[in-house]
């Protein structure tokens, strides 16, 4: 069955990739207001960084979609991804297509291991496993965790070991903010599918909360990291300059306001949200890289 490339980027969900991308994005930032005079980061290697991570997200991407197909979670009547179960795509593809990719983003990651030094092995190494793990880690209510795990700590800490040649451990300060918006985006997805996970016998951490909490802790969620922003600044740890996120409480409110609306339009309230959650960490990140950026020069 052949395919076109437009099909072939559908089933990386390309929809999510500001939650890879943008934890490299802002740690370059980052790391370039913490520069000393003399010191140079490499961009190479940060835009080698950047398209492993893309690579790396969308092998995990497509096994994702390719285990919930095969245990069941993704059927007709799940709000799934239609190419496996309505057979525009056939489960192998999916299987051979992930392969591909898990091979190009180790590659990158060795090709980086070669320029930056051995301890991105650990830190890689560590990452590829839970990527690889997650369906398994989402169905016994570890997914969240595990993709904190991946999407801020190891990203930002790979991305400033590479950058640097060693690894920055003040930079995780950005960890839990950047974080929190990435959990949300899958929590809000979980959230959706609480009923058809449970007919497949799945265990999501959403599942666990029930729907009213869950949405509940979804809105927490939007509103965490401008808050955690604040209090960075006001410990010194962050620049006044990454307020400039603030704005970004407009396509965050939107979203709790859309979530809570579940309460009395039911389920389609909720529809698109973990799209629309994957955006907020697109506008919330590159106004954090701008004050990070903007600081530096100053």
């Amino acid at each position: 069955m052949k395919h076109s490339l437009k099909e072939w980027a559908i089933v990386t969900r390309y929809w999510s990739f500001p939650v890879s991308t943008m934890p490299v994005v802002v740690t370059f930032a980052y790391l370039f207001w913490r520069a000393d005079a003399g010191v140079s980061l490499s961009l190479v290697n940060g835009v080698l960084a950047l398209v492993g991570a893309v690579v790396l997200h969308s092998a995990g991407n497509v096994l994702s979609d390719y285990f919930d197909y095969m245990t069941g979670v993704d059927n007709a009547d799940a709000f799934a991804v239609p190419n496996l179960v309505f057979h525009k795509f056939e489960p192998g593809e999916y299987l051979h297509f992930s392969i591909l990719l898990f091979a190009v983003g180790i590659a990158i990651g060795l090709l980086l291991t070669v320029l930056s030094g051995p301890g991105l092995l650990l830190i890689g190494g560590i990452g590829v496993v839970l990527t690889m793990g997650y369906s398994w880690l989402k169905y016994h209510a570890l997914g969240d965790l595990d993709i904190f795990l991946i999407f801020s700590i190891l990203i930002i800490l790979g991305t400033t070991y590479v950058v640097t040649g060693t690894v920055v451990w003040d930079a995780l300060v950005l960890a839990p903010a950047i974080g929190i918006i990435t959990v949300s985006v899958l929590h809000v997805n979980n959230t959706i599918d609480i009923e058809t996970d449970q007919a497949a016998g799945m265990h999501s951490f959403a599942m666990l909360l029930g729907k009213k909490h869950s949405i509940d802790l979804y809105v927490v969620y939007q509103l965490f990291p401008f808050l955690y922003m604040a209090v960075a600044v006001v410990l010194g740890l962050l620049p006044w300059y990454v307020l400039v996120c603030l704005p970004a409480l407009i396509p965050a409110s939107k979203n709790i306001k859309a979530a809570r609306a579940w309460r009395t339009q039911g389920q389609q309230a909720i529809l698109g949200l973990d799209q629309a959650t994957a955006k907020l960490q697109l506008v919330f990140s590159l106004l954090v890289t701008v004050g990070l950026i903007v600081a530096g020069l100053l």
